[in-house]
């Protein structure tokens, strides 16, 4: 067969190679954006000290945070004191000076000064790959002495026998620290090539594309659709957390702690839609302008009851 009749058959089939290839890189893509900003968000928002105890502060004037460190406190406390008819009696007289102590600064003080201790531990076991295995614990007795300091001051019965132990409390089991250490590990990687990634496999999605233009609208669009689809796993993820909790008294709290950490990957999200969005505008306003420019040069101007000017005959050649 000769060349001349292959070649109208080979133009086709690498088109379609490249739009192939142009499409399966730029899915990664759309699908990378996402994944790297929730990766991000967890790796350089939570795991960062100081951002995590300045996001965490304001909850000490929270209603609901109030009432349940109160309670936990609170039971802690009537926890150590002996059983007997004056427990009873004490009770209340507790309950109400941990109640009292959550509207203080001097809670403030603490609920800071305990965020900071409780993600200082979970850090280190996570980072720390020489660290025994063993629960990330934190410790009570700073809540405890305070709590005490106020019952002896408003002359509360039996306050000096409340005894101020250094109680460590478990907020990360034994067993969940091996995972929680290689997802860490995991997010950590995912944090620092997911972005570059999605953003070099866009790039050469368009460059490998046939109709780039068509294929910056898709970027975009696919771009918009994972920051889509993040917002509503964030809103997804506070249902399922709030559900999970095996007491409705404590999903209050809850609540406004996964609000407060997942207030930097709401933007986030809608960032990413937005960006899609205009991504795929732009390609569109573009195309328009390119295909009406076209339109407009392919057709001569020419006025009304104008003819064309006749053509000169040629010059004849004297002899």
């Amino acid at each position: 067969m000769p060349p001349a009749a292959e070649a109208p058959r080979r133009e086709p089939s690498a088109a379609r190679l490249r739009n192939a290839l142009s499409a399966a890189l730029l899915a990664l893509a759309c699908l990378l954006a996402p994944c790297g900003a929730l990766a991000a968000w967890a790796v350089y928002g939570l795991a960062d000290t100081g951002r995590y105890v300045d996001t965490m502060a304001p909850l000490a004037a929270d209603p609901g945070v109030r009432d349940a460190v109160a309670g936990a406190v609170g039971d802690e406390v009537l926890r150590k004191l002996d059983p007997g008819p004056a427990r009873s009696t004490f009770e209340p007289f507790v309950r109400e000076a941990v109640r009292s102590f959550t509207r203080t600064e001097a809670f403030a003080t603490a609920w800071e000064a305990g965020n900071r201790a409780v993600h200082d531990a979970v850090l280190h076991a996570l980072r720390d790959e020489r660290a025994a295995p063993g629960p990330v614990t934190v410790d009570l007795a700073p809540v405890t002495a305070r709590v005490k300091q106020r019952l002896v001051a408003d002359h509360m019965p039996w306050a000096e026998r409340i005894p101020v132990r250094h109680t460590e409390v478990a907020v990360v089991p034994a067993g969940e620290v091996a995972g929680l250490r290689q997802g860490y590990r995991v997010l950590a990687a995912a944090a620092f090539w997911l972005p570059p990634a999605a953003v070099v496999l866009a790039v050469a999605g368009i460059a490998v594309a046939v109709r780039r233009r068509r294929a910056v609208t898709a970027t975009g669009l696919g771009i918009a659709l994972g920051g889509g689809l993040l917002a509503v796993a964030v809103v997804i993820g506070r249902h399922l957390t709030l559900a999970d909790l095996p007491e409705r008294a404590h999903r209050p709290a809850a609540g406004a702690v996964y609000d407060a950490l997942t207030a930097t990957l709401r933007p986030a999200s809608w960032l990413l839609l937005a960006l899609g969005l205009a991504m795929a505008l732009a390609a569109w306003l573009t195309g328009l302008r390119g295909r009406r420019t076209a339109r407009h040069g392919s057709r001569a101007p020419r006025l009304r009851g104008t003819t064309a000017p006749p053509t000169a005959a040629p010059p004849r050649a004297r002899v």
